[in-house]
């Protein structure tokens, strides 16, 4: 593929958590954040944006935001569950980024806080206005999406390459 082709990051932070006694990659989702979780997906699938490729979390809450977004999916795209993902800085977070296939020209990518906030803020070099006042505002809450585009290979991914097109979240 030319190294000029446009692709899109699709950045999710997992739906709410619940906070049982358990460790903290084992924690599942709160009653809102199964509410919430498909309301993302449903959001994702009305924005045209299909992913090529979902890198996941293995933390649970991860895991069963993702199931619940994807079922609101047209189809579900190849998965891998990535530990990296979990506890990831920004610098973790850009450097699984780089390692996407070219192939690839939609990549979802589902993770924590504050890494989800910091890559987001990170790469959008540019914003769409609103976009980037709901991310300045708002955050990154739970079931929060940003949509970064740019052009060039995945491994090109730094700060400031993209443009911020969409900051949602399920209390917009």
């Amino acid at each position: 593929m030319s190294v000029e082709v446009p692709r899109r990051i699709v950045i999710l932070r997992h739906a709410k958590a619940d906070w049982p006694q358990v460790a903290d990659h084992d924690r599942p989702l709160a009653e809102r954040g199964r509410k919430d979780a498909p309301v993302a997906g449903r959001w994702l699938a009305a924005s045209g944006i299909l992913p090529d490729l979902t890198l996941c979390s293995t933390a649970v809450r991860t895991r069963e935001t993702w199931k619940l977004f994807a079922h609101e999916l047209p189809s579900r795209p190849k998965t891998v569950y990535e530990e990296r993902l979990y506890e990831a800085t920004l610098g973790e977070l850009i450097a699984v980024v780089n390692e996407t296939p070219d192939e690839i020209r939609d990549l979802l990518l589902i993770g924590h806080n504050p890494g989800t906030h910091a890559l987001a803020d990170a790469l959008a070099g540019e914003a769409e206005e609103d976009a980037r006042t709901r991310l300045d505002r708002v955050g990154f809450p739970t079931s929060a999406i940003a949509v970064i585009s740019f052009t060039g290979p995945w491994k090109s991914v730094e700060h400031g390459v993209g443009r911020l097109e969409a900051h949602w979240s399920p209390r917009d």
